[in-house]
This record gives C-alpha cells, sequence and structure tokens, in this order.
C-alpha cells in the first residue's frame, strides 16, 4: 500500500525525519478525500477538531475528534473523507521500528 506522502501529496507533508521517527503534518478542507495508504505504529496529535469517515475494506466508521487530542494508533491501511464543516488539522508522529498492522486495529483519522 503506498505511503501518504506519495499517494496524497497535497494533503500529508513530511515535517521532520530521522533514523527513528517521521513526523507528517496532514490538512484537508471540507469534501476532500484520501487514496488508501499506509501508517506505521503512530502517535496522532490533532491541531483542529474535525469530522471523518474513515474506510478499511468494507469496514466504514465516522469519527469526530476535537483539538488537542492525542493519541496511539496501531500501523493501519485505511482511506478518509473530511465529512464535517471545519478544516483538518493533524500532526502524526510515525515510529520506523517494524510493526505489523493489526488485524483489529482502531480506524485512524486519516
Amino acid at each position: 500500500m503506498p505511503d501518504p506522502v506519495e499517494s496524497n501529496p497535497s494533503l500529508y507533508s513530511v515535517v521532520f525525519e530521522n533514523e527513528r521517527v517521521r513526523v507528517l503534518e496532514y490538512r484537508d478542507v471540507p469534501g476532500d478525500r484520501t487514496t488508501p495508504h499506509t501508517h506505521p505504529d503512530s502517535v496522532m496529535i490533532t491541531l483542529s477538531g474535525f469530522d471523518r469517515r474513515l474506510s478499511v475494506g468494507d469496514q466504514v466508521r465516522e469519527v469526530s475528534l476535537e483539538p488537542g487530542h492525542a493519541a496511539w494508533l496501531p500501523a493501519q491501511t485505511h482511506a478518509g473523507e473530511n465529512i464535517g464543516s471545519s478544516e483538518t488539522h493533524v500532526m502524526f508522529v510515525e515510529l520506523k521500528e517494524p510493526g505489523a498492522p493489526s488485524k483489529d486495529a482502531a480506524l485512524g483519522p486519516a
């Protein structure tokens, strides 16, 4: 599955990277969608509140998050859509140590 920076370059950007972590910034506006992409184990920090629809295969989940929310996201593959009325602004701190995607991984925000 593609890297989000490669598959969705207008929405994701790398703001820091070293041998242990990569930090991504994600921004979108209402109606924007991502194509399917993969994240390794990550910490997500929401800088804005937003509403999203997340899809993994035939599973669909809608989430609403407030600004200032920090959460652990296990490795996963998903696609997302901004279904709210506000812009999304999120930071992801991706770990570079290998971690296998979990079959029961929670759907992440992007």
